[in-house]
């Protein structure tokens, strides 16, 4: 009689074991986010399990940026937790990675390639846009913003405590903060103050075990790697501590084009000699795109010059009469404002437009890829000549945006964050396009790679280098679920030049296993 029950003992508990190993890992997930999780702070209305219902889909697409990643790979992607506490987000790291599950963290969906919301394993994404509350100290200029909350939101909330503080930012309300900073973000303030990352103060940031760390109980290692060297390779950053800078109470902006029929050309060499010397005061992008001719059917380059001066309009119109006479700028086209306007003006929205237009999260994205480069020097103008040639080729919309350095960036050390590309740079160039109709994908991308290897011959090299948040899968990558040393070097050494070292050192310390991975990540490599 003991045996028998002995062999249905191990019977039942055979049938047990086999249960929980043919169990989904999905089911497994779940249940672990709910146990380690609070009835004070409920998971539950978080997570959306990956099917084909609108709920899902709507969770996947509403911060989805890119139309080329639309549709979501429903053979690996598990589910969508949309945290609404920090517990929610020390639960998905370690039940994803007890569960060997690979984890995407998304705040504000504007990851060129959408490295942030898809993978080729089994995987969840992290939505952190729940997450945005922001707090501003005006008496010690300082403020803490988390990850989830957009920079126009960022902006808006500085413009309620204070009319003469700013943050050294992007132009685009709709980026989320996270990713902005962590990769190093920059706005039309660079010459004046730097990059974001040269303004954060402290971080919190939930690590590969679910522990919430601060500067301090993280350590200054870590702490420089996280700005501008990709929060995504070393944790979830939860929220940043940012300095806020000083500006007037009235700021100039201007926005003028010429056609290449009205000189354009020879505009943006000159423009390339004296841009970068200017006051730092001034930014000044130039910004050629393909526009409609005068004539039907034509077509020409438009050389659009943007700017904005920490100071008046008759400061500026003499800094312009003496600096660049060939832009023959009107004193009708410099417009006084607020810094806070400026934003507005700088996101395209016409005078009187009300500030609560930069909290909208609008969710229609378009078919899109981009590149970058970087220049040390004028590109010459049969080379520029060049680059119209491509252009024209393409049968939709295409843009370089050229962004000048100088300034503050020639005195701020390559070492002082994980963001190197400081002094020696006159100019930070984004290539873009984008198209209506999927069945052009394919087409555009060539047509990319054929621009950029154009303008091979008046770019960086050795390596050619790149921005982080211009992410580029182009320039090397690995596969999903592993990282190759030698692939990232490649594309590592390209994004973050001598500071890779120092990276893949912080990063071999903190998460040895390499649980936080993607295809551009940072490997967990000891440099001696």
């Amino acid at each position: 009689m003991k045996e028998a029950v002995s062999v249905l003992c191990l019977v039942l508990l055979v049938s047990v074991l086999k249960a929980q190993v043919t169990k989904p890992i999905s089911e497994n997930f779940i249940e672990c986010l709910r146990h380690r999780t609070s009835q004070e702070n409920p998971i539950t209305d978080a997570i959306f399990i990956a099917d084909n219902t609108s709920t899902f889909l709507s969770s996947y697409l509403s911060y989805t940026k890119n139309k080329r990643y639309s549709s979501p790979n429903f053979n690996k992607l598990l589910a969508i937790v949309a945290a609404k506490h920090v517990s929610h987000i020390q639960a998905t790291v370690v039940c994803a990675k007890t569960n060997g599950i690979q984890l995407r963290i998304r705040s504000g969906g504007h990851d060129l390639e959408g490295l942030s919301y898809r993978s080729s394993v089994p995987f969840v994404i992290l939505d952190m846009f729940n997450l945005r509350s922001i707090t501003v100290d005006v008496s010690s200029k300082k403020a803490w913003v988390q990850t989830g909350a957009t920079l126009g939101e960022l902006y808006v909330k500085i413009s309620e405590a204070s009319q003469t503080l700013a943050f050294p930012a992007g132009v685009c309300p709709t980026v989320g903060v996270g990713g902005h900073i962590s990769g190093g973000g920059y706005g039309n303030l660079i010459r004046k103050f730097g990059i974001t990352v040269d303004h954060v103060s402290d971080a919190q940031l939930i690590d590969v075990n679910g522990n919430l760390l601060n500067r301090a109980t993280m350590g200054e290692d870590l702490f420089w790697a996280i700005r501008g060297g990709g929060g995504a390779s070393f944790g979830v950053i939860l929220s940043w501590k940012i300095n806020l800078v000083e500006v007037p109470k009235i700021l100039t902006v201007f926005r003028v084009n010429k056609t290449l029929e009205q000189g354009g050309t020879d505009l943006l060499y000159k423009w390339q000699l004296v841009a970068t010397k200017l006051p730092e005061d001034l930014f000044m992008r130039a910004w050629p795109q393909v526009v409609n001719g005068t004539k039907y059917g034509e077509r020409t380059i438009a050389v659009v010059l943007y700017a904005q001066f920490l100071g008046s309009r008759d400061k500026l119109m003499a800094i312009m009469n003496q600096k660049l006479p060939e832009l023959e700028l009107r004193r009708e086209d410099c417009h006084e404002m607020s810094w806070f306007n400026t934003t507005l003006f700088w996101a395209d929205y016409p005078a009187g437009t009300p500030k609560s237009v930069l909290l909208d999260r609008p969710t229609n994205p378009g078919f899109f890829k981009s590149k970058s480069d970087y220049l040390k020097k004028p590109i010459p103008k049969d080379g520029l000549e060049k680059l119209w040639k491509k252009m024209f080729t393409f049968n939709n919309v295409v843009w370089m945006q050229f962004n000048p350095y100088g300034g503050v960036m020639d005195r701020i050390p390559a070492t002082a964050a994980a963001f190197p590309h400081r002094k020696g740079n006159m100019f930070k160039v984004q290539y873009s396009t984008t198209w209506l109709e999927e069945n052009a994908t394919e087409t555009n991308l060539s047509m990319m790679k054929e621009l950029y290897e154009v303008a091979e011959p008046y770019v960086s090299s050795n390596p050619r280098e790149a921005f982080f948040n211009y992410r580029d899968i182009d320039i090397g990558s690995n596969p999903s679920g592993e990282t190759n040393v030698d692939e990232a070097k490649i594309y590592g050494y390209k994004y973050f030049l001598g500071n890779l070292k120092r990276l893949m050192d912080v990063k071999a310390k903190y998460d040895p296993d390499n649980f936080f991975k993607n295809e551009q990540s940072i490997p967990p490599v000891r440099v001696m």
